[in-house]
C-alpha cells in the first residue's frame, strides 16, 4: 500500500488535503477516489486513509484509524558525518535512514570536498531532509531522523550536544572494535571524516570532547561505506 509523510494533525475521520508533495505523489501513482493508503505525521504510529477527491493539483483524502506501529531500531544511533562529495550524501542519507539512523548532523572538515556556507547549505539541507522522507516512506519508518543544517567539526565540537556514549571512528593504534567500545546501551553518537579522513589534530580534538576511538576493522572504508557499516553493527534490530 502507497505510504505518504504527511506532517499536519492527523485524527480518525478528519478529511484533509495532502501536502503538495504527497499530493503529487498520488497523481503520479494515478490513485483514484476509494484507493487506500497509508499516512504518518512523523509522530508516531500510522493512519489507514482512502483517496476522497483528486483535483487538477490537489488531493483530499478521508483519515481513517490510527495503527500504533513503529519500526525504529532497538538503539538510537546518531550520526555525524564527514560530507562526502556529489551523490555521494545523498546515497548515505537515503541508506542511513533506511538502517534507522536517529538523526544525521552533515560535518565539514578540513579535507572535506563538499563545502556549503549560506543560501546553498541550507537549500542542501532542505534536499537531504526530502531524501529522509522519501526514504522513510519506501521502508516503513514512521518516524523522520533530523538532518541538521552542515556545521564545522570544531563549531560542532564547541556545541557539545552529542548526549549518549560518543565514538569516533579511528584507524589509530588502540581503536575498540565498535560493538564493544559502543557498550549495551543508550544512545550512541558515532563521528567519521569526509574522503581522507580526519586530521590528526580533528581526532585529537574530538578526543578531548570525550569520544573514543573505535574501529570497523582494517580495511580503509568510504566515508559512505563507514556509516552504514556502523549503522549495520550498532542499530539493525
Amino acid at each position: 500500500m502507497p505510504r505518504f509523510h504527511c506532517p499536519l494533525p492527523l485524527a480518525a475521520g478528519a478529511q484533509i488535503a495532502l501536502p503538495p508533495t504527497a499530493a503529487r505523489h498520488v497523481q503520479v501513482l494515478r490513485l483514484q477516489p476509494g484507493d487506500a493508503l497509508t499516512l504518518f505525521n512523523g509522530e508516531g504510529g500510522e493512519w489507514s486513509a482512502t483517496v476522497a477527491r483528486m483535483g487538477r493539483s490537489d488531493v483530499e483524502v478521508t483519515v481513517g484509524a490510527h495503527a500504533a506501529v513503529e519500526r525504529e531500531a532497538a538503539r538510537a544511533v546518531h550520526l555525524a558525518v564527514g560530507m562526502p562529495a556529489n551523490e555521494r550524501m545523498d546515497w548515505l542519507v537515503e541508506k542511513a535512514t533506511e538502517l534507522g539512523a536517529a538523526s544525521i548532523q552533515p560535518i565539514a572538515a578540513a579535507r572535506s570536498v563538499l563545502k556549503l556556507s549560506g543560501e546553498r547549505a541550507a537549500k542542501r539541507q532542505q534536499h537531504w531532509q526530502a531524501i529522509a522522507v522519501a526514504a522513510c516512506e519506501q521502508c516503513g519508518r514512521n518516524r523522520v531522523p533530523p538532518v541538521a543544517a552542515p556545521l564545522a567539526l570544531a563549531d560542532w565540537l564547541r556545541r557539545g550536544g552529542a548526549e549518549g556514549t560518543r565514538l569516533l571512528l579511528s584507524l589509530r593504534d588502540g581503536s575498540r572494535p565498535l560493538r564493544d567500545a559502543a557498550g549495551d546501551a543508550g544512545p550512541v553518537w558515532v563521528l567519521h571524516g569526509p574522503e581522507g579522513g580526519l586530521t590528526e589534530q580533528e581526532e585529537e580534538a574530538a578526543l578531548a570532547r570525550g569520544f573514543a576511538p573505535a574501529s570497523l576493522g582494517a580495511r580503509v572504508l568510504r566515508a559512505e561505506t563507514a556509516s552504514v557499516a556502523a549503522l549495520a553493527v550498532l542499530g539493525l534490530a
